[in-house]
């Protein structure tokens, strides 16, 4: 038994830790082994989250049962280490060739439009050592939400790297996105456990927002501390937290902010790893459980288990419930992967996204690992559990739909392209495309017909990809992650698929309906052999379902690693169309780089939909990044310049930035 544990799961009270609810923290017995990254099992390792490991970072997963995966900050900038630097620095960039993101305008913010395109993050260009590209820099997996009820209000977070590590940024809008204002999150400290008053932070991401029905704006937050593996310091402490804006759309944040779920690790000893919370807000007016916040997310335990949990609050963010489980035992769940199951069979599980129907039902959607699979076959499932009580108790779990994951990066891209990930490949000999990525749900439930319950995900094996066309499941690589045949060859494309229910989530169409025969969201002409990926999903008010996505349809996106965002629409969710939403293609990322490109983009984007009108929401690459010239303030009389960068795959050097636009949802166009 891993009496180590340091989770906390009852509520908190609004300023300090309340007597007999705050975390018990059990001392670590002597000799004990610390359960980290280091020591995540294969599937663990498989699942975990890249905000996760880039933030604690693992200098190397070794696993368990066999040895796992990698991140894509692992040995090339985790924790402020090197990345891969730049192959050569120049040309030098005159004061006049400045990028809109450095060079600061007018009241003095690095805005900047590209065409309709607005950039979201107002923050100026830091100029980071070459080594350290991303860190100081980027801003990417981003998150938006619009106030139901103020069209002119929308919040958006993200990963923000600008103060050097990561933490949680936001920004805010008062005009409907046509402009945007900053926004700092005061999370440098919270309360600490015991006669300690403060717990102080060196990390956070993984944000999320939302709005209640009262003009209450909420941001979700993970905090970290990195342990030794980023300086003497042991502490590998971590938590969840949510901030309220109170009134005043997203501007500013009340402090400290309230705990959701908290490690105190001083030591380093901890026997879980807590990752990717996702937040939302009932903002239904009919609903009995009006305005309540929900946070789901995944516990990585030295056991080897990944099982999802909710916790609520019923006070406008002030305090939360116990933690209760979503991922509870299901005969769908056979295969256990030699670990236990106190919790059920379903063991390992990853991506949860909580969403609300206009009748208060909670629903929680995320992607399961332990379905059987049988030869060469590598899929898996997403399933769903649904509460009526406002997330005090769960149904069992209904499967949504197999889908088939990316395949593994360093099988297709190289070895040492990004190690033990899956990523989205590009077609033919180039090789730029090696950010991490994977497959995850993302579900809306249609506001005049509360029982139509749509749960979208990717699948690399659909009805525009698969053995007919000449992609074939081919099992798995060494690092766990997917295998195909047909990958470079043209044969494989992910689609956006999605699943759907018209009884309040106890069935879906693709419950018995393989992914090769679902409906695809991505319906165009060029999308049938072309990757989409990284999808977000939301209704308007009037039942038309938006989906917004990356997409390599245009241009030469898919044989170059590029790629766009395209927003998709339908009313009767058989038929889509899709429009372009980013203005010209947008480059592979080179921040956070490994030798063949850079590794790190987010984990997932985001959307927000009013009426008809969407605005999704995206990191951008198409800003430069700019370095201090090498040959330049080497003394007096020597003033500093900036340059420009190629990197070794080629790539002109950019910087990410969060971007959005205002796009009415496009209709089928057949």
């Amino acid at each position: 038994m891993w009496n180590q544990r340091r989770v906390l799961v009852a509520a908190f009270s609004t300023g300090v830790l309340a007597v007999g609810l705050g975390p018990t923290v059990t001392p670590s017995p002597a000799g004990a082994a610390p359960f980290n990254v280091k020591h995540l099992n294969k599937i663990q390792s498989r699942l975990i989250s890249g905000e996760l490991l880039a933030e604690l970072g693992d200098a190397g997963v070794r696993g368990n049962l066999v040895p796992g995966g990698g991140d894509e900050d692992q040995d090339h900038g985790a924790d402020g280490a090197a990345n891969t630097p730049p192959d050569s620095i120049g040309p030098t960039v005159g004061r006049g060739g400045l990028p809109d993101t450095y060079a600061p305008a007018g009241s003095g913010a690095c805005s900047e439009r590209l065409g309709s395109n607005v950039k979201v993050n107002q923050n100026c260009l830091n100029v980071s050592d070459p080594d350290l590209q991303g860190r100081g820099q980027a801003n990417n997996e981003s998150f938006i939400s619009q106030d139901p009820f103020n069209r002119n209000h929308i919040i958006a977070s993200d990963n923000d790297y600008v103060r050097g590590d990561g933490t949680c940024g936001a920004a805010y809008s008062l005009d409907r996105g046509r402009t945007w204002n900053d926004s700092t999150v005061p999370n440098s400290f919270t309360r600490g456990q015991g006669a300690n008053a403060r717990q102080y932070w060196q990390a956070g991401g993984d944000t999320s927002v939302a709005w209640d029905t009262r003009g209450n704006a909420y941001l979700s937050c993970q905090l970290f501390n990195r342990g030794t593996v980023a300086s003497s310091d042991p502490d590998q402490s971590s938590s969840f937290v949510v901030f309220r804006s109170t009134g005043n759309n997203g501007a500013s944040w009340n402090f400290p902010g309230r705990y959701t779920a908290a490690s105190f690790d001083p030591a380093g000893a901890a026997g879980v790893l807590e990752d990717k919370e996702l937040m939302t807000v009932d903002a239904s007016l009919s609903s009995p459980f009006r305005d309540r916040v929900y946070i789901t997310w995944t516990e990585f335990a030295a056991d080897g288990t990944a099982y999802i949990y909710e916790t609520h609050s019923s006070d406008y963010g002030e305090t939360f419930s116990p933690r209760v489980l979503v991922s509870s035992d299901s005969a769908m769940c056979p295969t256990t992967f030699g670990v236990p199951t106190p919790q059920g069979r379903c063991n390992e599980n990853q991506y949860s996204d909580p969403f609300t129907g206009p009748d208060g039902a909670l629903y929680v959607a995320w992607s399961n690992f332990n379905n059987a699979v049988t030869g060469t076959d590598n899929r898996n499932q997403v399933l769903l559990a649904k509460s009526t009580d406002g997330g005090t108790t769960f149904s069992a779990p209904v499967k949504v739909s197999d889908y088939y994951d990316l395949p593994d990066c360093d099988t297709y891209q190289g070895d040492g392209a990004d190690p033990g990930r899956a990523c989205v490949p590009e077609k033919g000999t180039s090789t730029k495309s090696v950010f991490r990525a994977t497959n995850y749900p993302s579900g809306a439930v249609n506001p005049t017909r509360p029982n139509q319950v749509v749960v979208t995900f990717g699948s690399y094996i659909n009805r525009h990809s698969n053995e007919s066309r000449g992609c074939t499941p081919a099992g798995f690589a060494d690092s766990g992650q997917d295998a195909y045949t047909g990958v470079k060859t043209g044969g494989c494309n992910n689609d956006i698929l999605a699943s759907v229910s018209d009884n309040g989530g106890a069935s879906f169409t693709g419950t018995t309906t393989d992914p090769r025969a679902q409906t695809s969201v991505t319906q165009e002409r060029r999308q049938g052999d072309t990757d989409q990926f990284w999808q977000w999903v939301a209704f308007s008010s009037s039942g038309t379902l938006a989906v917004d996505y990356y997409d390599r349809q245009y241009g030469s996106d898919e044989t170059t690693g590029y790629s766009d965002i395209s927003l998709s629409g339908s009313r009767d969710l058989a038929r889509f169309g899709a429009d372009r939403v980013t203005t010209s293609s947008m480059p592979p990322p080179t921040q956070f780089p490994g030798p063949n490109g850079g590794q790190f983009y987010g984990d997932y984007t985001g959307l927000t939909v009013t009426n008809e009108e969407a605005h999704p929401v995206w990191s951008d690459t198409r800003a430069v990044d700019v370095f201090l010239c090498p040959d330049s303030a080497t003394g007096a009389g020597d003033p500093p310049r900036l340059c420009t960068a190629t990197e070794t795959n080629g790539l002109h050097a950019n910087d990410q930035e969060m971007f959005t636009d205002s796009v009415r949802i496009p209709k089928a166009h057949r």
